[in-house]
């Protein structure tokens, strides 16, 4: 039965009938976050681990994701799981590009999140969310299954929590795929998405230079 609104008491009355009141919105998105269809590829030691969620132990069918899609054009999430380099980016936005609205991302692990412990290699992007949207990060360095499985329940919970129709209004449309150049990649990042820092988030670790003494103390 779906009713637009009701009366919390008669929803628990009717309930302990067996009779459940509904709206459209929760009885879509609850189908629809019960069923969803992760993208298959790995990029590194991170998708052992979720390879390992979605077998016996852990089970990731439970969560009704273990439908992992060889194509795109049949996933609504992708678990972005290890190094993003430079030269896999343009593919990661492309295959991302052609997966179907609504869609999700999830940014399993350090290196995905921020680089990891290769921040510092020139070969590697500092973190997926500078060239596609990125709704749940799972910390750790390789994180573990159970943290992919929260990381999921978190998507559960947020895909629930909003309607249909306004998720489907924020569609952006395809985001731009960045071409592999003598420089690293062209655009670094997409403007909607991230803008660089106004300060390091290291400066605090810095030394401070040494005065000159031939200036005059302020």
């Amino acid at each position: 039965m779906l009713l637009m609104a009701a009366d919390e008491g008669l929803k628990s009355e009717l309930e302990k009938q067996g009779v459940y009141l509904t709206t459209w919105d929760h009885l879509v998105n609850w189908g629809r976050s019960s069923s969803i269809w992760p993208l298959q590829f790995g990029l590194a030691c991170c998708a052992i681990e979720m390879i390992s969620a979605a077998a016996s132990r852990y089970d990731i069918a439970r969560f009704g994701s273990e439908v992992f899609r060889a194509s795109p054009r049949q996933a609504d999430l992708m678990i972005v799981a290890g190094t993003v380099t430079k030269k896999m980016a343009p593919q990661v936005v492309r295959l991302y590009n052609q997966m179907g609205d609504p869609k999700y991302v999830i940014s399993m692990g350090a290196c995905a999140t921020s680089g990891g412990p290769f921040h510092r290699g020139y070969n590697v992007l500092k973190g997926v969310d500078r060239l596609i949207p990125v709704d749940v990060y799972i910390p750790g360095c390789p994180p573990t299954p159970e943290g992919l499985l929260e990381g999921l329940m978190n998507l559960q919970a947020r895909i629930k929590s909003r309607g249909f129709g306004a998720q489907m209004a924020e569609r952006k449309g395809e985001y731009a795929v960045p071409e592999l150049g003598k420089q690293g990649i062209e655009p670094r990042y997409n403007p909607e998405l991230w803008q660089p820092p106004a300060q390091h988030p290291f400066d605090y670790q810095r030394v401070p230079d040494a005065p000159n003494p031939a200036e005059p103390a302020k």
